[in-house]
């Protein structure tokens, strides 16, 4: 009935696995959990993760080289022998007893995707990684109320469950660069496809938090990522926030002023978001303001 699919890169998953494979056996349902490796450059994970193959119906895959994260789930998906399939990223781990019959309970006939949600542990976090757990706290820790406001754009690819045909309408988009927010785009063809997301309280907890350094220079990528997506019209230029703002402005020669901004002000940006108690304001105008230098260039 369900294929669990968990794409690896340099992560240990063998407390995820074995947490849903227990779960798994008690439903009581046909199921597999298939793991591929994306050619992992660190072998001391391939080593910890090579033992989920003990695990009954479970595979561990190490890819020849690495395909990136797009293709991954795609080719995971292809490989799924059952009709439903839940998608869980490496670095996260159930944060009920009850999460695999959550999800079955919760199907119905006109199921396509279901989204459980995600949180953060609530005690904070070292200096090092505080801006990823405040962002990730308030921002994506969503309870269903909220994610309903935005059905796509709530939805994170990190814990979910699809019904294998929407792959023959929708799949992840593997001619862009691995960069990031293929899960953006994947929910706006999800939705230019009338995609029905469901969203239901199922929470992961996401363990594997960056430096705040990392996701600085990560949450610079999904800049360049949502700018790629627009030249390309792959997104239009009104379905995320950071392009709705910049649209509304740039005809005014605030765009131009902002890109000025982030020339004399980027490290004191930095100085704020990589110490003690960083802003989340401060983290949006970063962005905002590096959307526009990009831009001003061309």
């Amino acid at each position: 009935m369900i294929s669990v699919l968990i794409p690896v890169y340099n992560y240990n998953i063998s407390e995820l696995a074995s947490a849903v494979h227990k779960q798994l056996i008690l439903s009581e349902i046909p199921f597999e959990i298939l793991c591929y490796d994306d050619c992992s450059n660190n072998l001391k994970f391939q080593e910890y993760n090579n033992r989920i193959k003990t695990l009954s119906h479970c595979e561990y895959h190490i890819l020849p080289k690495n395909i990136g994260r797009s293709a991954i789930r795609n080719k995971l998906a292809q490989n799924a022998k059952y009709d439903w399939c839940l998608f869980l990223d490496a670095d996260v781990i159930p944060k009920s007893s009850d999460f695999i019959s959550s999800y079955i309970e919760s199907i119905s006939e006109k199921s396509q995707i279901i989204y459980g949600g995600i949180l953060y542990q609530e005690k904070r976090v070292d200096t090092s990684r505080i801006l990823r757990w405040i962002y990730g706290n308030k921002r994506e820790a969503l309870s269903t109320q909220q994610r309903n406001k935005n059905t796509y754009l709530s939805f994170l690819t990190l814990n979910f469950l699809i019904h294998k045909s929407v792959f023959d309408t929708v799949r992840f988009n593997e001619a862009i660069p691995n960069l990031r927010h293929e899960d953006t785009l994947f929910s706006y063809n999800l939705k230019q496809a009338n995609i029905r997301i469901e969203h239901i309280e199922n929470p992961v907890y996401h363990l594997g938090l960056d430096d705040s350094e990392t996701f600085l220079k990560k949450s610079l990528d999904s800049v360049e990522a949502i700018d790629l997506f627009i030249t390309q019209d792959l997104l239009p230029a009104n379905y995320t926030k950071i392009t709705r703002v910049y649209n509304s402005i740039k005809n005014y020669g605030i765009s131009k002023f902002l890109s000025v901004i982030y020339t004399k002000y980027e490290n004191t940006f930095r100085k704020n978001l990589l110490g003690k108690n960083p802003s989340l304001k401060i983290f949006d105008l970063y962005r905002l303001t590096y959307y526009c230098f990009i831009n001003s260039k061309k």
